[in-house]
């Protein structure tokens, strides 16, 4: 109805899934990484859990439209079944016949292992991949346990990915079910986008719809948005469909908060004022304590700067300062200034490909798969936000960065290198050096960079948490601390005490907020080459 008006091809905020729209969230990347990591080493289970609407179902179909032709898939939508049942609707999946009216489990489990021996000889993988798994039973989700004892010497001849609401979560970590909990080696929680996300996320759904021109939504309406769904894609979808249809009858060029208030009343309903009154409470108290951590994280480096001693004079301050500046004028070779002419060739794709060039991998535009994905596909992580050239420093990772000239024009720069004063970045098929005040001026602070994780990461860790990865973690602190001992010992160390608060000294000197959990951020921080071939910005920072 609204699609010619606005100049659309297509409906942008249809609830349909269509992998046109797939927006690539850092929190969808690294969903998508876990499923990708689990199929691919064969860990026998991965869980995918998130609140409804967050694009657990989007991610799922992503990643199936990435495997390759040597995968059987079994999909089971509605899992409210009894244990035979299961089994028989596994078997309908894998096209595995049976004996009509069938009620003997172990005819049923014969028969499967006797087929994924089949697939394997032919050296196919089998894929279970079970929606709404927090409806399941729990004699349905020990019978799923049992599954994954088919295997042979090498390997499981069964994956399974479990998706779910929240709730599975709690399911699983009940006591009768630990052996199952046990088992799941890499799972991942889908949280909601965050305010800048919802912007790119409009206006990247806009875009493929055909939008050329203006804002539709402006800045103050996407924040309105932001607080009345709560960064929930399905609702925002919902509600961004009928906030241009009100647009579109009231023949208004963009939509308005007015109009956008009336299409959440519409979604929402008046029982959800009182969630969102709670929401805003929360928000407040989440913003006054991040206010709370870069005071401390400010004063934290101001206590570290005065501890420092003070041995240069002001005589030798002038003079390094002036050595400084006359070496800067001589490394600076180009400015970021670049005429709209030469804009077309510093477009995203070509930033992408030299990105890619850096890590040693290959990057095909037009190949169906985006960026991210195909970062994943090679070994690699993704991740998309807003940060300062402090970060970029901190996390030490070649990045893509969108940069403005003077008229506003969009264009995109690989940052290669970056040393304190100067920075190299590749434009188009140009490489400059130029003064990191230059990229200040000209960045908008988005930026993409991969990363490459240690294989003892399967997820962020939490304190009270044990495994490989804390040994990991332990390590690299001591590493970046100077010390030479390194804990080599089979002993099972747990994340809690002095590490947790180690990590938490990290985040707070760096602007994340201290809560001890080592997410993507986090990691980067940490910093190293997990692989002697992984690219730095600078070889200051790099370890082991």
């Amino acid at each position: 109805m609204y699609e010619e008006y606005f100049g659309l091809n297509t409906k942008p905020f249809s609830i349909v899934p269509d992998p046109r729209y797939f927006y690539m969230s850092n929190g969808h990347s690294e969903a998508l990484a876990h499923l990708v990591y689990g199929i691919k080493n064969d860990v026998g289970f991965v869980l995918l859990t998130g609140e409804v609407g967050t694009g657990k179902t989007t991610v799922c179909k992503r990643f199936l439209q990435m495997l390759s032709d040597d995968t059987e898939i079994a999909f089971i939508l509605n899992p409210k079944l009894t244990v035979v049942e299961l089994l028989a609707i596994i078997c309908d999946e894998f096209g595995i016949s049976y004996p009509k009216n069938n009620q003997s489990v172990k005819v049923f489990v014969d028969l499967i292992n006797e087929y994924l021996l089949d697939i394997h000889s032919k050296n196919k993988k089998a894929v279970l991949i079970i929606e709404e798994a927090q409806n399941l039973k729990q004699e349905v989700l020990e019978q799923i346990r049992l599954l994954t004892n088919l295997e042979t010497n090498e390997r499981k001849l069964l994956q399974i990915i479990m998706i779910g609401q929240p709730e599975l979560r709690d399911m699983l970590s009940k006591e009768e079910l630990r052996q199952l909990s046990q088992r799941i080696t890499a799972r991942y929680h889908l949280g909601p986008l965050n305010i800048e996300e919802v912007s790119e996320y409009i206006n990247f759904r806009l875009s493929v719809a055909g939008l050329i021109r203006g804002r539709l939504f402006p800045k103050s309406v996407i924040r309105h948005l932001y607080r009345v769904s709560n960064g929930v894609p399905r609702l925002i979808n919902v509600i961004c469909n009928n906030a241009l249809l009100g647009t579109y009858v009231q023949n208004k060029e963009r939509v308005d908060i007015k109009t956008l208030k009336i299409a959440a009343k519409e979604v929402l309903g008046k029982k959800n004022n009182q969630k969102n009154r709670k929401m805003a409470f929360q928000l407040l108290f989440a913003g006054l304590f991040l206010i709370l951590c870069i005071f401390l994280g400010i004063t934290y480096r101001k206590q570290i700067a005065k501890a420092l001693p003070l041995t240069i004079n002001k005589e030798t301050s002038q003079n390094a300062n002036l050595m400084q500046n006359e070496k800067r004028k001589n490394t600076i070779t180009a400015t970021l200034e670049i005429p709209n002419e030469q804009i077309k060739a510093a477009t995203e794709g070509m930033a992408y490909k030299r990105l890619f060039e850096v890590w040693n991998i290959k990057y095909a535009q037009g190949d169906g798969r985006n960026v991210c994905e195909q970062a994943i596909m090679q070994g690699l992580r993704c991740n998309k936000d807003i940060g300062t050239l402090d970060m970029m420093r901190q996390m030490n990772k070649p990045a893509v960065l969108k940069l403005q000239n003077e008229n506003n024009s969009e264009y995109y720069a690989t940052l290669i290198s970056l040393n304190m004063d100067t920075a190299v970045l590749s434009i188009g098929n140009e490489t400059k050096t130029v003064d990191n005040r230059e990229v200040i001026k000209r960045w908008s602070g988005d930026y993409l960079l991969l990363w490459r994780a240690p294989d003892e990461y399967k997820g962020a860790l939490r304190p009270g948490k044990s495994g490989a990865i804390v040994k990991w973690l332990e390590n690299r602190l001591a590493h970046n601390s100077g010390q030479r001992i390194y804990n080599d010992s089979n002993i099972n160390v747990k994340y809690e005490g002095d590490l947790v608060k180690q990590v938490k000294r990290l985040q707070l000197a760096n602007g994340i907020i201290p809560d001890g959990i080592v997410g993507t951020k986090t990691m980067m921080l940490l910093g190293g080459r997990i692989s002697e071939k992984d690219p730095v910005l600078y070889s200051g920072k790099e370890g082991g």
